[in-house]
């Protein structure tokens, strides 16, 4: 059988990635994870007399103004310079709008969970009039400006949002925020954000190694050919396995015996999903702008959008899981 007829009949392989990629994507990985590690145990002993979340937020508007930012400069590549701060601001106030409002529910202002969103709702109105505000400022006709509007818009909302329920993650398990219940394990409030990461991140490592190691079927040929079927069960059984894992041998039990709505089987499954998911829009994005990275200031994970692409859409999710199992 001559070369040719063999790659014909033989499925392709995705390429591989060098080595080098791998260590560069953990040393860049393990230095955030410390930074996130060092916040998180700050937040946790309400270092310097801080009320809880507050060590998280400036970490939630770095994260979300970048990647708004980011966003804008893929989507509007001429005369975005004005929008991308627009984008920032919007993506930014929405974060600040949800870390407020999700203070307000534990606090018991507010009856129903959702009505905490409104501060949220008024944000995210703030957020598209910038972006129109920048176009109408300096409008050309034919210059675009719908479009940069629309990009502005969309960025802010697409960050700011998923950064405000994971900030609202932080305050689920008490009711009032502002300080932990007598005599509780601070590591007990802070389980449905930390196990929220633990299962997104976990589900990305999983599809990658295994995606790049063993994978054979495409998922996404042209939209990310770099993804497998492969990788992506690999994937969700590594996000079900850590579900598992802090949910029930790690999880303390100080607060009670709270989960999220469905257990741990549902928690995995759903957060790994909505992370292939989510993952797979940065792709589409990226694939219709023709770039690879979104940046390149994270070394080998790329730019922001890339680190956070896969808890964008997880985020809401876990939101939504664990206010339902509050309310059982």
């Amino acid at each position: 059988m001559t070369s040719a007829t063999a790659s014909s009949t033989s499925p392709a392989r995705p390429a591989s990635r060098p080595l080098g990629s791998f260590a560069s994507r953990a040393l860049v990985a393990a230095v955030l994870t410390a930074l996130f590690a060092g916040l998180v145990w700050a937040d946790a002993t309400h270092l310097a007399g801080a009320p809880a979340g507050c060590w998280l937020l400036p970490a939630a508007l770095l994260a979300a103004g970048a990647g708004a930012a980011e966003a804008v400069a893929l989507t509007t590549p001429q005369r975005r310079g004005r929008q991308s701060l627009a984008a920032v601001l919007g993506a930014t106030a929405i974060v600040v709008a949800g870390f407020l409002g999700a203070h307000a529910i534990d606090r018991g202002g507010l009856p129903d969970p959702l009505a905490g969103l409104g501060s949220v709702s008024v944000a995210v109105c703030i957020a598209i009039a910038l972006a129109f505000a920048v176009e109408i400022s300096g409008y050309r006709s034919g210059a675009g400006a719908l479009a940069r509007a629309a990009a502005g818009s969309l960025a802010a909302i697409c960050l700011g949002m998923p950064f405000a329920f994971m900030l609202g993650l932080r305050l689920v398990r008490f009711e009032h925020a502002w300080h932990e219940p007598r005599g509780a394990n601070p590591l007990d409030t802070l389980l449905p954000l930390v196990s929220f990461v633990a299962v997104v991140k976990a589900g990305d490592i999983a599809a990658y190694l295994f995606g790049s190691l063993l994978g054979r079927t495409r998922m996404a040929p042209i939209l990310s050919p770099g993804k497998t079927w492969e990788g992506a069960l690999a994937g969700l059984a590594g996000s079900v396995a850590t579900a598992w894992l802090v949910l029930e041998l790690l999880g303390p039990s100080a607060v009670g015996p709270q989960r999220p709505w469905g257990g741990w089987p549902v928690y995995g499954l759903l957060l790994g999903s909505a992370g292939i998911v989510g993952d797979l829009c940065e792709s589409l994005v990226k694939r219709e702008c023709g770039i690879k990275d979104s940046g390149r200031w994270l070394g080998g994970l790329g730019g922001m959008l890339d680190l956070v692409d896969s808890l964008l859409l997880a985020a809401p999710v876990a939101w939504l899981l664990w206010m339902a199992g509050r309310s059982l």
